[in-house]
């Protein structure tokens, strides 16, 4: 029997649209996965899942989710993007790979059967490589026998590629104007499409939204018939509280779902962890009564994921650390420097910064305004397209000295250099696709 490596399965979808890489308008469907889902003995419904959208944090409570399913002892099966060194990231059991096995048959179920309905495609439409890889993580976990999935929406939510799933909820967490080209020029259009997700009798939890995103969500849970929590309803109490010297943070959070108040150590430090935090325990607690206060605590004490706020050792200079984080919105940016100055208060500090075509660079620049020594500019690896001008034009407007250059690899490098010979911290931040390029840079300098 054919068994196809997952480097074989990448060479194989590589062929096909990636939206990622060219993001292009009226791409948006879901007639061509319902059609695939159908043909597949629908996958998506092998086991129980959670649906999380929003405009930041996602991926942060898709992991918080699993890492709490996981201490209960089910396993967990998660599908978030983009993936920082290992496409397998993007299709992982809790906080690691399934066996090879799993990604092969899997792998060699798409391929094969694709080929004997790609003809009978819906409008002769083409395929694209989200909905394959959505397909594919499916499969993965069907073959795996996850116990509960966890799905995070790729772009928007009403017409993701992954709201063929039938949920135990529907979570969505902070809504900021993002995607305008694609998702619409105002926030509540923005909403609009992220409420999508909401399904017929399917319970809702949003995280604390402004008045008109509120009024969004609810309409479109009235329209479903279906609950709606919101994060404020529920939370009595949050405080967190830095450790500055293990780079970790305690949280503390009294609700009314929970039993007694939660009192554990995170790791994804930022203060919009501990309330992404709160967002992932209660999605658990209002759909798993029985799961222990005791065992959400330990699940989001295990948690971590890359590049978020992820420190490492300078290895040019081990006292100092580079900081790694895929902050590319206005707000997530400036969270980001919040953490920077709460957990390195007394540490002088450089930044390289890169971001997409489709970022707010302009409001963005203006928060990097006097706080670093050395700025570096170059764009997010060959994979994504930046508007370089446009990013220029906005730091100089910011009265921001820099240096900029094309040769991402140069710039990340040097800057690693420079800052551990300063004796500075780092913040490498805008986009995780540059988060994918200081890994791999980072380790030939280990070397």
């Amino acid at each position: 029997m054919r068994k196809t490596t997952v480097s074989q399965f990448l060479e194989w979808v590589d062929s096909f649209l990636n939206f990622e890489k060219l993001p292009q308008k009226n791409m948006f469907w879901l007639d061509t996965m319902e059609f695939l889902c159908s043909r597949f003995d629908n996958p998506q419904n092998a086991a129980k899942c959670f649906h999380v959208a929003g405009s930041k944090g996602k991926g942060s409570v898709c992991a918080m989710i699993s890492s709490i399913l996981t201490s209960q002892g089910l396993k967990t099966g998660v599908y978030s993007s983009p993936h920082i060194e290992d496409f397998r990231e993007r299709i992982r059991l809790n906080n690691d790979f399934f066996d090879e096995e799993i990604y092969a048959k899997a792998a060699d179920e798409l391929y094969s059967k694709f080929n004997l309905i790609k003809k009978e495609l819906p409008q002769d439409r083409a395929v694209t490589w989200f909905e394959l890889v959505t397909v594919y993580a499916f499969l993965c976990f069907r073959q795996a026998k996850v116990n509960e999935s966890v799905f995070e929406v790729g772009l928007g939510g009403r017409l993701d590629a992954t709201n063929v799933v039938q949920p135990q909820i529907s979570v969505i967490n902070t809504i900021e104007l993002e995607h305008t080209e694609f998702l619409g020029d105002t926030i509540e259009k923005v909403a609009a499409e992220k409420a999508g997700i909401i399904k017929e009798g399917i319970p809702v939890l949003s995280a604390i939204q402004i008045p008109s995103v509120r009024k969004v969500f609810k309409e479109k849970a009235e329209e479903k018939h279906t609950e709606i929590f919101f994060a404020d309803e529920l939370l009595q109490d949050l405080k967190y509280c830095w450790n500055t010297e293990n780079k970790t943070m305690n949280v503390k959070i009294n609700s009314k779902i929970f039993s007694r108040p939660l009192n554990f150590d995170l790791h994804m430090t930022g203060s919009f962890q501990a309330y992404n935090a709160f967002l992932a325990a209660a999605a658990v607690k209002l759909t798993h009564e029985n799961i222990s206060e005791d065992v959400i605590e330990k699940g989001l004490s295990n948690v971590s994921l890359p590049a978020r706020f992820e420190i490492v050792k300078n290895p040019v200079n081990s006292e100092c650390s580079i900081i790694i984080d895929g902050a590319h919105t206005v707000k997530s940016i400036g969270l980001t420097l919040d953490t920077l100055s709460s957990l390195f208060p007394e540490c002088k500090a450089d930044l390289v910064f890169a971001c997409a075509a489709d970022k707010d660079v302009n409001h963005i620049a203006k928060q990097f305004s006097g706080i670093f020594e050395n700025v570096q500019l170059t764009k997010p690896g060959s994979k994504k397209s930046a508007d370089v001008n446009k990013m220029i034009q906005a730091f100089k407007e910011s009265e921001i000295n820099f240096t900029y250059s094309d040769d991402y690899e140069k710039i990340i490098s040097d800057a690693i250099k420079l800052s551990g010979k300063e004796k500075h911290n780092l913040l490498i931040t805008g986009s995780f696709y540059l988060a994918s390029e200081v890994k791999k840079i980072l380790k030939t300098l280990i070397k």
